[in-house]
């Protein structure tokens, strides 16, 4: 079984030599100026599968090119589709000086479950509770952590308690004086920028609009969706011109996006799970582009886009499914039976490439769900992991950056091209790229036939 062959995947196969000096520790001082590693030939349509780069008989330097961000719409066919992730990444570093001028500090990593999603949990007023990693936590003695912060000449006084410690984090509650201020708001004055760890530095002024997006909207993530960190109004306006269209989801990224793979084998490794917030009105412009080379920007887009497939699917499976039911769990896609859809849906088609449900069969079933519970936003998580062997339902290719070894991330690149991650990454090592979030990217193409 396909679910057996990818638990067994050995995470030291996915692994390669990264220097320090080779992880950008700051962006470059404009966006789009990134260097772009393009990989492949795009696509005429989306059910077209890209040349196997093993096989090829051109050299490495003729299977690839480089430019810069600011010219990737020469790079992109002009009936391409393009999702961004809108999330916006929160100061969710909080410190607190003790008395006696330790510093103890809480890092906010998810509401607690008593929410039914982060932005019900970051519009609370007054108090809330949240999840956090504490940093110094032995030298919290006191009942609360106390600190005082002055917001356009008014002063309000910010309290931590804690309220339960679970295996990897602290549940902590937050209150404030200034009851008519969201916890959103009081982050923003209060909080520092989370910065990824392997920068290994502090947060300084330029990283809180350099480590966002310049689309980012929906308050929730603690760390960014790289990828699109190199686009600007410019990249925007260059694409626009040449007819390639795009649209929005959000996924708050969570810090398991960090966490590193320390078992051997996959099956042993819990994927974490992420909020995604989708509309309706974005299922239908996906419908209409199925025919045309989709292509997220970032992994946590790619993630977002291929989860609602498995998620129409359980549609499909059980029409009366409800909302808290409506999760894709880690081995989701390895293990579901598209059958057991098909009997439920006597209207639904197999796609005769791969004998699966297509992805407009899903996706209708999706929408038309959502609709006969009345939401125009779909809110739930997904904890998928996409592996090697897993087979690509929406996504014709990928832009993003190059990505930590022995990462869930460099997984989800092998996934969508194979082995040949050794040759891209080698490249881009080899042609002095810049690794990690602030660093630059590539835009790779399925490998797989649709």
């Amino acid at each position: 079984m396909l679910a057996e062959q990818v638990k067994k995947i050995q995470i030291k196969d996915y692994s390669y030599e990264l220097p320090d000096e080779r992880i950008a520790k700051f962006p470059l001082e404009n966006r789009d100026q990134s260097k772009l590693l393009i990989a492949n030939q795009a696509p005429t349509q989306a059910s077209h599968a890209v040349p196997d780069l093993e096989t090829s008989s051109t050299t490495t330097q003729q299977r690839y090119q480089i430019d810069q961000y600011l010219n990737l719409a020469n790079h992109l066919p002009a009936n391409s589709f393009l999702v961004f992730n809108n999330t916006k990444v929160v100061e969710a570093r909080i410190l607190f000086q003790k008395p006696t001028g330790g510093v103890i500090e809480l890092f906010c990593l998810e509401p607690d479950s008593i929410y039914p999603d982060i932005t019900s949990a970051m519009l609370q007023k007054g108090t809330v509770q949240w999840k956090c990693l504490v940093g110094g936590a032995k030298k919290w003695k006191e009942e609360f952590l106390e600190k005082t912060i002055i917001d356009q000449g008014q002063t309000i006084t910010l309290r931590a308690r804690r309220v339960a410690q679970g295996a990897e984090a602290y549940l902590i509650e937050f209150s404030w004086s200034n009851t008519q201020m969201s916890f959103a708001e009081l982050l923003h004055i209060a909080g520092l920028i989370p910065l990824p760890p392997y920068l290994n530095r502090v947060a300084e002024q330029t990283d809180a609009e350099r480590y966002q997006t310049v689309y980012a909207k929906h308050d929730g993530s603690v760390a960014a969706p790289t990828a699109g960190l190199h686009f600007t109004e410019g990249v925007f306006a260059s694409l626009a011109a040449k007819g390639i269209t795009k649209d929005f989801v959000t996924l708050h990224v969570g810090a398991g996006t960090f966490k590193p793979v320390k078992a051997d084998a996959m099956e042993d490794h819990e994927m974490h799970a992420e909020f995604i917030d989708v509309s309706v009105s974005f299922i239908e412009n996906l419908l209409s582009h199925l025919s045309d080379p989709i292509v997220p920007v970032g992994t946590t887009s790619m993630r977002t886009l291929e989860s609602l497939y498995w998620l129409g699917l359980k549609t499909m499976a059980n029409p009366t499914i409800t909302l808290s039911e409506l999760t894709v769990q880690q081995w989701d896609p390895y293990e579901m039976n598209s059958s057991n859809a098909l009997q439920k849906n006597s209207d639904a088609s197999l796609n005769s490439n791969s004998g699966t449900v297509s992805a407009s069969i899903a996706l209708a079933s999706l929408l038309q769900w959502m609709k006969a519970q009345q939401l125009n936003r779909l809110i739930t998580k997904t904890q998928i992991i996409i592996a090697p062997g897993y087979q690509f339902r929406i996504c014709s290719g990928l832009i993003t950056n190059f990505h930590q070894p022995q990462s869930t991330l460099l997984l989800l690149v092998a996934a969508l091209i194979g082995d040949t991650w050794k040759e891209l990454y080698n490249h881009a090592m080899n042609n002095e790229f810049r690794f990690l979030s602030y660093g630059d990217g590539c835009l790779i193409w399925n490998a797989q036939a649709i």
